[in-house]
């Protein structure tokens, strides 16, 4: 039956890549898609051992199997509470490293997925499971998600580790691809679960644009894995085949799922002198990309901390219009104001170039007026935090950064936040100034209705 653990493959495989090219920069999507990923591998793996009769492949599959939970247990963490400064990231990765040696441990215990039950097996579950709950019932407590989110997460962790109990525990129930394609499900639902949680965090509607990917997905998938699977009907059970139909798979999937970042490659490749040309490329695309992720009427029914945090993100986002097309924000009635005061068109991205306008605005409204250019007493704070960062591009706190290529007053912004300003002030600082920016449009939005 490899037909079955085909489907959970694809499925498996296209949703880790898709939560990954959402934002690679996400440490919640990077560890989802390697939970879903690695699971898809798991599931290939457990089709070619069983068409092959390999034990040394059982052997290996026992380890994979318990990455997926390990990865679910820190996407838990992760969406339980914000983590800005080292020392929570240390504690999160020393959880997660203890929950991953036990579930190794026990792996080597058990030392093959396959019969007759052994310690190693029940002390791999109880790792990958009960670390779940338990991060569960942590971000369940913490409520630092909306409602129905939480239900969502909450309904597919507990069949999650339920789950487990039939894919790590070798019981001879039901049959192995049955116990993956059920697993696959509760798999499924986390990465949904994950979607969903980071289109709220950043003003987006996910459905659209995830409901188009499924469908070339599928399209592209059925195209590859159905002549292979045509072959193993007529041909019978054979390893070459089963491994062909899942690397087939694999490949059309990721090369779908990652166009993008595979054009903006090939472009690199192609038009190696012509940088202009790559970047008006890499525009295009990405704001292409982005208009499914926007929705009909994104301010209707937004209550104040949603709007504070849209804000925070547009803020952000200040220097990539292809993030901007897609923020409820570009919704405003004083976008439309602007457009039509300079007749421009009312197109994606001449909004996203009003709502950058209408931001730099904003944040220039935060300087002091003492008439100076620049100053580190309390009343600069708010326009510091906002202007030198995202404005001026100064990068104070990236890996290797320096001052080079900034004008003299950026020069002085930056020496100052390298020596007296902590990273987790200036993200406080950064929350308070939106906060007041968003105040501000949110009562031009009351007045306009």
């Amino acid at each position: 039956m490899i037909a079955p653990s085909a489907v959970v493959f694809a499925l498996s495989w296209w949703l880790g890549l898709y939560l990954l090219a959402r934002d690679p920069r996400k440490l919640v999507l990077v560890l989802s898609a390697i939970g879903l990923t690695t699971f898809a591998a798991v599931v290939a793996l457990d089709a070619v051992r069983l068409v092959g009769a390999s034990e040394h492949l059982g052997r290996v599959e026992i380890y994979l199997v318990a990455v997926p939970g390990i990865a679910w247990f820190a996407v838990l963490l992760e969406l339980s509470q914000p983590r800005d400064t080292w020392r929570s990231r240390a504690g999160e990765a020393a959880l997660v490293a203890v929950v991953a040696v036990v579930a190794f441990t026990g792996a080597a215990m058990a030392g093959d997925v396959e019969g007759p039950l052994r310690l190693g097996h029940w002390v791999l579950f109880a790792a990958v499971s009960v670390s779940s709950l338990g991060a569960m019932i942590y971000a369940v407590v913490r409520r630092s998600q909306p409602g129905p989110v939480v239900g969502f997460i909450v309904v597919a962790t507990l069949f999650f580790a339920l789950g487990n109990a039939i894919l790590v525990i070798p019981l001879g129930l039901v049959p192995s691809w049955l116990a993956l394609a059920s697993t696959g499900f509760d798999v499924a639902m986390l990465g949904v679960a994950v979607a969903i949680v980071d289109a709220f965090d950043e003003g987006h509607a996910v459905r659209r644009d995830m409901l188009r990917s499924v469908v070339a997905t599928t399209l592209v998938a059925v195209l590859f894995g159905g002549q292979v699977l045509i072959g193993l009907a007529v041909a019978g059970p054979s390893t070459t085949l089963a491994v062909l139909l899942f690397t087939s798979l694999a490949i059309a999937i990721a090369i779908n799922v990652l166009a993008d970042p595979l054009a903006s490659l090939l472009d690199k490749l192609a038009f190696a002198q012509s940088p202009d040309l790559r970047a008006d490329r890499a525009a295009l695309r990405s704001t292409e990309a982005a208009l499914p992720l926007r929705s009909g009427h994104p301010l209707e029914g937004m209550d104040e901390e949603t709007f504070v945090r849209v804000t925070r993100r547009a803020l952000g986002h200040y220097g990539d219009l292809s993030k901007l097309v897609a923020s409820p924000l570009t919704a405003l009635p004083a976008i439309d104001e602007r457009l039509a005061r300079r007749g421009a068109a009312d197109t994606p991205l001449e909004r996203a170039n009003e709502l950058k306008a209408l931001l730099a605005e904003r944040i220039a409204a935060l300087k002091p007026r003492d008439g100076a250019d620049f100053g580190i007493t309390e009343q600069w704070r708010h326009y510091n935090s906002l202007y030198f960062p995202y404005v001026a591009g100064v990068r104070a706190y990236a890996q290797n950064a320096t001052a080079a290529g900034l004008d003299p007053l950026a020069r002085q912004a930056w020496q100052w936040f390298v020596t007296e300003v902590p990273q987790r002030s200036l993200h406080n600082w950064q929350n308070a100034a939106a906060r007041v920016i968003a105040t501000d449009l949110r009562s031009d939005l009351v007045t306009a209705r």
